[in-house]
């Protein structure tokens, strides 16, 4: 259903890295095709080696620095700055700067019931347990 989304209706999660604000899911605005958050990384934490096996995704830096990875490539990304993920790809995203680094992110379909979004972590299996230890430190 078509809505306006205020401020105070985005539900905040915490994580060890940071906050996911759910701004546009399923169970808050009925969406079978979008789920959006705000998504803040904390200096020197991460989004670990990752997968959502049934949804593209895209990510844009709104402020601070991420090291953005896509398979085995990776980037600094910086405010205006973006990333396309296809579904299934495995992708990690780390605050490399001073500043939580604040994310729009954008992922779809929505997958049904709750906040719509499948995740498959991957930093435990290899490569990505290697590339994750052999990151340069910042």
């Amino acid at each position: 259903m078509s809505r306006f989304v205020k401020a105070g209706d985005v539900r905040h999660e915490t994580f060890d890295w940071g906050r996911i604000g759910w701004r546009c899911t399923p169970d808050t605005t009925g969406s079978t095709q979008l789920v959006v958050m705000d998504v803040a990384i904390e200096p020197g934490k991460g989004h670990d080696f990752h997968r959502h096996p049934e949804q593209d995704e895209v990510i844009v830096v709104s402020s601070g620095q991420i090291e953005q990875w896509l398979e085995r490539d990776r980037q600094e990304l910086g405010p205006g700055d973006s990333v396309y993920v296809d579904a299934g790809v495995v992708h990690a995203s780390f605050n490399v700067g001073p500043e939580t680094a604040q994310l729009q992110v954008i992922i779809g379909p929505a997958m049904p019931g709750g906040a719509g979004y499948d995740v498959e972590d991957v930093s435990d299996q290899e490569p990505w347990a290697a590339l994750a230890r052999a990151r340069d430190p910042y």
